[in-house]
Formats: structure tokens, sequence, C-alpha cells
């Protein structure tokens, strides 16, 4: 079932880096704002006359904290609609109508097998509500493996935020990978994401049988379709692997 249209405020906006920003909005209407981890909301821009192409759906950053107020981080597309109005119109006070929380793309309910999150961009939106909601609620779980992908050190997303929360929570571990870096700190690497989960994955295998684990895709098309087609090459059945494209 649907959510009904409800009127969002913008109260407050950060640059995240050069090209992403991170808008808070706030819900006045409701005291709560529930959603799950890994959902997504769609806001009606006022960028078309027609209602579908005016609606731009983002997933939810923050975790849920019982308030009414939540996090999207959005990265400026060049050409895009949506994205310029934000970024040239967005300021604290703009009112827009929204709906949800929307979306499948949540946690299991109980987490007793590794968790793979790879992710580009702001893509990495959901896995940050993800475990901030893991670390912020002490939900038991095996080992967690976020695995950024970006160009470079200048596009890091939530890394300080991030690079805490893995001291701070047995068993999670941030590992930002960077495709136009030569070298990396300690902790991070260079190249692409397929590298990094493929060799965690192979340091856990047997010869006979994959770990169990369940993998999370978020980011551009050609990145989870190429994730998927590995994992499955690697004997993942399609059931432990689940889908967000953004783009």
């Amino acid at each position: 079932m649907l959510e009904p249209w409800r009127i969002g405020k913008m109260i407050r906006i950060e640059d995240e880096t050069p090209t992403t920003k991170r808008f808070w909005i706030q819900v006045p209407e409701l005291e709560k704002f529930d959603f799950e981890p890994g959902q997504f909301v769609t806001l009606d821009l006022p960028i078309h006359e027609q209602k579908n192409k005016r609606w731009r759906s983002y997933s939810i950053a923050s975790a849920p904290d019982g308030t009414n107020i939540f996090e999207l981080v959005i990265v400026k597309l060049e050409g895009g609609a949506g994205t310029t109005y934000l970024f040239g119109e967005g300021k604290v006070g703009l009112e827009l109508p929204l709906r949800g929380p929307a979306g499948k793309f949540t946690l299991p309910e109980i987490i007793d097998r590794d968790l793979y999150l790879v992710c580009t961009g702001t893509g990495i939106a959901p896995f940050r509500s993800m475990v901030s909601y893991i670390h912020a609620h002490q939900i038991p779980h095996k080992n967690i493996y976020l695995i950024f992908g970006c160009r470079t050190f200048a596009d890091n997303l939530y890394y300080n935020e991030l690079k805490q929360l893995e001291k701070e929570e047995d068993g999670f571990y941030f590992l930002p990978t960077y495709s136009r870096e030569t070298e990396a700190p300690t902790g991070c690497h260079t190249g692409y994401v397929h590298g990094v989960y493929h060799h965690h994955v192979k340091a856990n295998c047997t010869e006979e049988d994959p770990a169990p684990a369940y993998f999370y895709l978020c980011g551009w098309k050609n990145m989870v379709d190429e994730a998927k087609e590995r994992l499955q090459q690697l004997g993942y059945d399609k059931k432990a692997i689940h889908l967000e494209l953004y783009g």
C-alpha cells in the first residue's frame, strides 16, 4: 500500500563533496517518520507538467531515529532536471510534496551470514542507514563489508563517520575503493569494487562451496549488472543477491 503524498520541508543543507549535497527534510504533519533502513522516498519536483516526469526517488541516508526528520544525499547530474532544481532552488524552508517510505531493499530479519554491501557514489545512502541502525540498536550480525566505490579521495561520502564506526562496531569493515587513485590509505583500496568483494568472498570460501552470504548491490547499472554476474559465477544463487539501481 502506497503512503499518501505529504509536504516535506528542507531544514538543513550541507555540501558533502563539490558535486554532492546532503539535504535534511522534515515532515511537519507527522510526529515520527517511520521507515526501514534501505527504503526510499519520492519527491514531486516542479520540473515538468506531467506528474510522472516530475517524480524523483532517493534512498534515505539516515537511520530511523524516532523523529520526523530524514536525510538524503544527492549528486548533481549533468543535465539532470531533478538535481539541477534541487541544487539551484533547494534552500532551507523550501517545501516539496513527497511520498514514502517505499521499497523492499531492506535488511534480512536475522543477519545470520556475512553481509556484503557493495555500492558506487550515492548508492552508499541505504547502506549508511543500515549500518547506523545496526550499530545504534546493537543488532547481532556476522561480518559486514561495506565496499564503497568512487573515483577520487575528493568523492568520499561519510568517510570519517564510517571509519569511526569501523572502530566501534566489531565485525564491520568500511572499504572505500578509488578507481582513479594510484595509492590508498590503510583500509582502503584502489581499482574497482569487484576486486574487493571478490577477494573477501574467496578468502571465506572452501574449495567446494561459497561461504553463505547476503549481497546488496546499489549504484550505477553497469556496476550492479557486473557484480551480479560475477557473484553468480562464484556460485551464489540469485536469491542471495539484492539489487537497487541508480540512473
